[in-house]
């Protein structure tokens, strides 16, 4: 049984990110889903938890011990783990991409420190000032999205975040990785997981690019998931 590639958008943006690479997967003959993260401040419970039982009630009805392969871009990338623990079914590989690598109990800003301290400290004053992030305009995101109906997905599904988001602790199940892991960097804003991937003796490949690589070229980033799962 093939396994079905889960493609998890950043929780800071939408699954417009992710679906050409879907529909170019599909294409070529292989499932693939999109799972749309949603939450409720309200709610009370953890952002990363309803994030997580978003992609479980997405893949509910896949068929029984069909394995999946987990794909997270950017802030997704801190989901992974959870998520192959709460699916309850077979992981076939994970896969980060451009995304930071978590560490058990620590929250999205401490793992930005160890990676990005300079991002991260100047991330922490805007946050604690009382901003949120992202809160991209067109004009910030041209260069990175060139394609204005692309670009404008992106920013209408945008969610920008406030602190309590980025200091919540997230875990990492014990014994994860359960199944092979890869790596695929974009950019060089994450040359520190990516040397960590390399570390740990993952399969790291770099594709020079926009932070939305998915989105420009779709086709070549749907090469490195098939060549890399496959590898991993």
């Amino acid at each position: 049984m093939h396994p079905i590639i889960v493609l998890v958008h950043s929780p800071l943006v939408g699954p417009a990110t992710w679906e050409p690479v879907r529909i170019e997967l599909r294409q070529r003959g292989l499932q693939a889903a999109v799972p749309i993260l949603r939450d409720d401040a309200a709610s009370g419970d953890p952002y990363w938890r309803q994030h997580v039982a978003s992609v479980v009630a997405t893949m509910r009805g896949a068929p029984a011990g069909q394995p999946l392969v987990l794909v997270g871009h950017s802030g997704a990338g801190a989901l992974l783990p959870a998520l192959g623990a709460a699916l309850a079914r077979p992981v076939a590989a994970y896969l980060f991409v451009d995304a930071g690598i978590h560490a058990d109990g620590l929250s999205r800003l401490e793992v930005m420190i160890a990676e990005d301290a300079p991002f991260a400290h100047g991330l922490l004053a805007h946050l604690e000032a009382g901003g949120r992030y992202p809160e991209w305009t067109d004009e910030q995101l041209q260069d990175a999205i060139p394609d204005d109906a692309l670009r404008a997905a992106v920013i209408a599904e945008m969610r920008p975040r406030g602190l309590d988001f980025f200091n919540e602790p997230i875990p990492v199940p014990a014994g994860w990785p359960d199944a092979p892991v890869a790596y695929m960097q974009f950019t060089a804003s994450y040359d520190v997981p990516a040397a960590r991937a390399r570390e740990q003796g993952w399969p790291v490949r770099e594709i020079e690019g926009s932070h939305f690589l998915m989105l420009i070229d779709p086709e070549t980033v749907a090469d490195a998931i098939v060549s890399l799962t496959q590898r991993s």
